[in-house]
This record gives structure tokens, sequence and C-alpha cells, in this order.
């Protein structure tokens, strides 16, 4: 049997405050980014538990077998049976190598995303990628000649497919912000993306070719769901919309709350009048686009305060 995964080359980015969001984790508004890893996390646990325990007592089988039921398989009619596997494989790992470095690129990468962009549009973009990744898996795989003889038996897991969204969004909508990698110091995020998108495409015959082109297929629609994102269509909103009916069901709803400011300004007699202002309200859709515009050609320590309060504001929606 083939298992396929992704991200097992190591970085040298730095995270910061992993432990102390983890706490907090599901008692924070627009924490999508904390639920994620955790949700990954608690099945590699899980699984990891599962694993040791079946093992000895001799039941490795069935060990097995319950894996197939969450991995997405490559041959067409195994996966018309579990339908359900082009949602789960992205939230299974094994190996603590593959966990590891898929949540560290998560974490970092989708920072940038939850602060500009907000944690809705992180989410949805994770999920959008994983379902990217592993459709273009399944078309290639049963497609391509070359791959044939690869189809039966092979499954792939991993969130790898996802996360390469996240990193091709982050650069393809702030491509000049600086991370520093060890021992190579300050470098562009979209030079990063460009690594490792070339890396996936290079092994994508490889013995480790499912995982590579789920790379590639994430890395499709994280450049696609920026752009489209940029002209005013969402493509996640679908996404957003079936989380938050499903969350309905176990969170009371919250009161929205509008709070106001007085605003003094001249009249053409030169009284000073007082007028009220809507706290909420929002910059238009042309001045976000400008401003996600200079961030392209300049990065982000190019805006204004005035300009990122109106970006930060945005990210609220």
């Amino acid at each position: 049997m083939r298992y396929t995964q992704g991200f097992g080359q190591g970085g040298g980015l730095r995270g910061h405050g992993i432990l102390e969001e983890f706490k907090t984790a599901f008692s924070k508004p627009d924490n999508g980014l904390i639920q994620i890893i955790l949700i990954n996390l608690v099945v590699f646990i899980v699984i990891l538990i599962a694993r040791v325990f079946l093992r000895i007592s001799g039941a490795e089988e069935v060990y097995h077998a319950i894996l197939q039921w969450f991995m997405l398989p490559a041959a067409l009619p195994d996966f018309l049976t579990k339908p359900w596997t082009l949602i789960t494989y992205f939230f299974l790992h094994e190996g603590f190598i593959h966990i590891l470095f898929n949540m560290l690129f998560l974490y970092w990468f989708g920072n940038i995303i939850k602060e500009f962009l907000g944690g809705g549009k992180l989410v949805s973009l994770y999920i959008l990628g994983g379902i990217a990744g592993g459709l273009f898996y399944l078309l290639i795989y049963n497609t391509i000649p070359f791959f044939h003889d690869r189809v039966a038996g092979s499954v792939m897991l991993g969130a790898s497919g996802a996360v390469f969204a996240v990193v091709v969004g982050a650069a393809t909508f702030m491509p000049n912000y600086t991370m520093f990698l060890l021992f190579l110091g300050p470098v562009r995020i979209k030079y990063i993306a460009i690594f490792y998108v070339f890396l996936s495409f290079a092994q994508s015959t490889g013995a480790n070719a499912g995982g590579e082109l789920a790379h590639l297929g994430g890395a499709a629609i994280g450049y696609f769901y920026i752009i489209q994102l940029r002209r005013g269509n969402d493509l996640g909103k679908g996404i957003h919309w079936v989380l938050t009916f499903f969350k309905s069901f176990f969170t009371g709803q919250p009161k929205v709350k509008v709070s106001y400011r007085k605003k003094a300004t001249k009249s053409p007699s030169g009284k000073t009048k007082t007028t009220t202002v809507s706290a909420s309200d929002k910059a238009s859709q042309e001045d976000i686009d400008a401003i996600l515009d200079k961030i392209s050609h300049s990065g982000y320590e190019s805006l204004t305060k005035e300009e990122k309060q109106k970006l930060f504001s945005a990210s609220k929606k």
C-alpha cells in the first residue's frame, strides 16, 4: 500500500505564542487558525494512541482498517464508496515530522491571512485547498497513463495541499512580506512559496507523487482565491455559510453592538456643529482594493496608519 504525504522538508521560520493561544482556542472569536491546528493535533494523538494499543494487542490490521475509512483513495470506485475522505484526509497525519512541519507552515503563513483578511477566510482557504489538492490527485492518477500502475492501493493523507493553499494565498496577497529563515535571514514570502511549488513540481513523478500533486492543486486554488477576492468574489462564501450553519447549533447568536462617536464640524457661518457618526462605518471596496494593490507592490510597511486601520476594519467582515 502506498501512502502519499507532503512537506517533508524542514524550514527555519520563527513562530511565537503558540502554546498560549492553544489555551483559549475555542473561547476566542475569529480564531479559526488555532482551531484548525488543534483539530489536526487531536486527531493525530488519537490515531497515535490507537496504533500503539492495537499493535500491542496484535490487532494491527484493525488499525489499518480504521485508517482506510479516512484516507483518500486514488481509485475512483473506492472513492465513490467513501466520498467523505475528500475532507477527512487533510486532517489526518501519521508521522510526527509530517504533522510538525504542516502545522508550523500553517501557523506562520496562516497568521498573515488571519491578520488582514480574518479567520473565516483562512478556514475557507484551508478547506478549499484540501479539496482542490484531493481532486487534483484523483484527476491526475485516473487520467494520466504514467500513474495508472499506481492507482490500485494508493491512498493519501495529510494537510499539505490545504497548507500549500494558505502559503501561496499569503504570498499572493502580500508577496513582499518578509520572514526570517534560519541560515538565510530575511526572505520575502513570495520566494518561499515559489521554491516549494517548484520543488513539488520537480518531485511530482517520484515516490510521493500523490502528495506533490496535492501540493500543486492546493497552490493553484490559493493563488486563484486571492485573485478572485481582490475582484470582489469570495470563493469560500459557501464553505463559510455551511460552517456558520453547523456552528449555530452549538453557540448562540451574538448580539450586534453599534457604537457612536461625536464628530465636530464647522458650518459656513463659523459655528461648530456636532454630528453623530456610526463606528460601524466601513471602508469602501475601492479603498480596500487600492490598499491591497499597494501592499502587493510595496509591502505592508508602506501603508499609512489610516490605511492599516481601514484594512483591519475590513478584515472583521
